[in-house]
Formats: structure tokens, C-alpha cells, sequence
């Protein structure tokens, strides 16, 4: 059953044919952690065969695999937070606003917490905080604040635009917080 489900949940996450499946191997000689060990194995793409998940998967989809397998995990536990530090590496555009609408729906009836550097992840949370480092002469200083609205606006176009913003960035931006509220 759940092979099942983080298949199913991989097809939303643009693994479109790919398939997850768990394997209990035996441990010959027996192992003091049991007798039998646990294999991940993956095919990203239609038509190959499973593999390792350790050997053949990318970053971006080890990084998706992992939010299918917490996704369904969490559907299943009263935990009433989850982290997730980079869910989103090496993915881009319309993956990447995937995993935030899939983040979002994770959040319902619990806390989701998490850290990335993509704006269409970003622009899906209900709160926006703000991480920086201050590098002085003989210490770093790390803060963390929430933004109001436009500051908000302000990072998501930063996170669009890098150095230059324009108008047309700042309205982008607005766009995709505005169009990604939870409904």
C-alpha cells in the first residue's frame, strides 16, 4: 500500500511513470538490527527498471521523492509539525510550484516549516520570515524576521529578479502571492 501511494504521489511531483517500491531483503548472516534489510528503490521514468534509490536518482528527485514519502507518511501521523530544509533542490518553475502547492496542502491542520530559495515555493506559505548572516570581523550574527505584505512582495521579487528589480518583477511577484493563497 504505501509503494502504492508514493507512486501515486511521485505523478503530481512531475515524475510522470516513475515508480517507488520498498524491498525487505534477507541479512545473511542474521544482523543484530534484524533479519531482514530495507532497499528503496526507484524508476524516475517510464520503462526503466527499479534501482537503487541511492544510485540512480538526481538531486531534484531524491528531493521529490522525499516530499512524496513525507506527504504520505504525515497523512498517517497527528505530528503536528514538519521541516523540510530544501525540499526543492534542483528543481525549477512549474516543479517547483508543485512541491509548494504540495506543501500547502500539508499544512492543513498542522505546522509546515520550510526553508528554500525559490519563489514559487515561497509565494505559497501563510508566513514569510527572512534569514540573514552578518559577517563582521570576528563573529557571524544570524538573524530571522517575519515580513509584513510588502515586505513580502519585496522578497519574492528579489528571489525572481536577483539585483535589478523592475516594476514588471514587483507585479509578478504580487501575482504569483496573490494567486497562491490557500483557497
Amino acid at each position: 500500500e504505501l509503494n502504492v501511494k508514493i507512486t501515486e504521489s511521485m505523478q503530481d511531483l512531475a515524475m510522470e511513470g516513475g515508480k517507488f517500491a520498498i524491498n525487505l531483503l534477507p541479512n545473511i548472516p542474521y544482523h543484530p538490527y534484524g533479519n531482514e534489510a530495507v532497499e528503496f528503490t526507484v524508476s524516475a521514468n517510464p520503462g526503466q527498471p527499479l534501482q537503487a534509490l541511492g544510485k540512480v536518482a538526481s538531486g531534484g528527485e531524491l528531493a521529490r521523492i522525499s516530499l512524496a514519502i513525507s506527504v504520505i507518511l504525515s497523512m498517517r501521523s497527528s505530528l503536528p509539525t514538519l521541516i523540510f530544509d530544501e525540499v526543492d533542490t534542483g528543481v525549477g518553475g512549474a516543479v517547483a510550484e508543485m512541491i509548494g502547492r504540495h506543501l500547502q496542502n500539508l499544512s492543513i491542520g498542522r505546522q509546515v516549516f520550510c526553508v528554500t530559495h525559490l519563489p514559487q515555493v515561497a509565494s505559497f506559505g501563510h508566513h514569510h520570515f527572512v534569514v540573514a548572516k552578518t559577517k563582521g570581523k570576528d563573529s557571524t550574527t544570524t538573524m530571522i524576521r517575519e515580513l509584513d505584505n510588502a515586505g513580502r512582495v519585496e522578497e519574492i521579487a528579489r528571489m525572481l529578479g536577483g539585483v535589478k528589480l523592475t516594476d514588471a518583477t514587483f507585479e509578478h511577484a504580487k501575482e504569483m502571492i496573490e494567486s497562491n493563497r490557500a483557497q
